[in-house]
């Protein structure tokens, strides 16, 4: 039998599958990991917004995704009837995002994605205007607590990095921040939305039963079950594009699986209850 969290994750899977194979097909992926390359445009931004990363949906959405994932289920909580605004739903969001912070933002330090581009090889550092190195053209390496801080550097912060020649090639007004390079660049992207599409299924599910039914809802609880279920298919859209245009297919892959992973500690703790939904009300079961 097919369940419903089977089905998202068959669907997430051929998302990222096949936008993968795609990029691999036309060539239409960039390594993020080369320094002289990922600061470049996109060869094909000119063809796709989704090849621009200042793209307003990424810029906007993508880049804060657990934050509009964690309103959607603020709002589908608030408005839910009472036997549904269940305490496990705030669990697993918590779950989530003590999930979230560690990959991405701080464990004891850098997050572990950071961890994982030092381990493999990666190096700090910033991307200096063309012909402006004379050892290492375009890049300059700098201490790695500058890209866990994401520093900003400049001949004037930093003059020790600088000597007399390049200094007079950048000029005293440039500025870059410096930036981890060269190692394996788990896509936190597809890291990101992997866990979030996968979480806010979880929650949307029973709103979904609900609303199919004969039981009588608010307005604003319909709304905000259908914002949800937007935001839901702009996150599996979102997994596509970004498998069709950016990192390498073994860093989507890693990228997916640490998603997986990381839906796996929010859900697991509960795998004997259902999703969401008290245990009362039939048919709610998701596996």
């Amino acid at each position: 039998m097919v369940t419903s969290r089977k089905a998202i994750i068959g669907i997430l899977s051929v998302a990222i599958l096949g936008g993968t194979l795609y990029s691999v097909i036309n060539n239409t992926y960039v390594d993020t990991s080369n320094p002289l390359l990922a600061h470049l445009q996109h060869p094909l931004h000119h063809q796709s917004i989704f090849a621009q990363k200042s793209n307003i949906i990424n810029q906007l959405f993508i880049k804060k995704a657990w934050g509009w994932t964690t309103l959607a289920f603020l709002l589908v909580w608030a408005f839910s009837p009472a036997d549904l605004q269940t305490a496990e739903g705030w669990l697993k969001w918590g779950l989530g995002t003590a999930v979230w912070g560690v990959f991405v933002s701080w464990f004891f330090g850098p997050g572990l994605i950071e961890r994982f581009a030092v381990v493999s090889g990666g190096e700090c550092v910033v991307t200096l205007p063309s012909g402006s190195s004379d050892q290492s053209p375009g890049v300059l390496a700098v201490p790695a607590e500058y890209c866990y801080q994401h520093t900003i550097i400049s001949p004037q912060t930093h003059p020790a990095l600088f000597t007399t020649s390049l200094l007079a090639n950048v000029g005293d007004s440039w500025t870059g921040r410096a930036r981890l390079y060269k190692g394996h660049d788990v896509s936190g992207h597809i890291f990101l939305l992997t866990m979030a599409t996968l979480f806010l299924h979880d929650q949307l599910v029973p709103a979904w039963r609900l609303l199919a039914g004969n039981r009588r809802t608010s307005v604003p609880y319909k709304v905000a079950v259908t914002a949800a279920t937007a935001l839901l298919g702009l996150w599996l859209s979102m997994c596509f594009a970004t498998s069709v245009y950016w990192h390498t297919p073994f860093e989507k892959f890693t990228g997916f699986a640490l998603g997986l992973v990381g839906y796996a500690i929010i859900y697991l703790p509960f795998r004997a209850a259902t999703s969401g939904q008290p245990l009362s009300v039939p048919n709610t079961r998701l596996d």
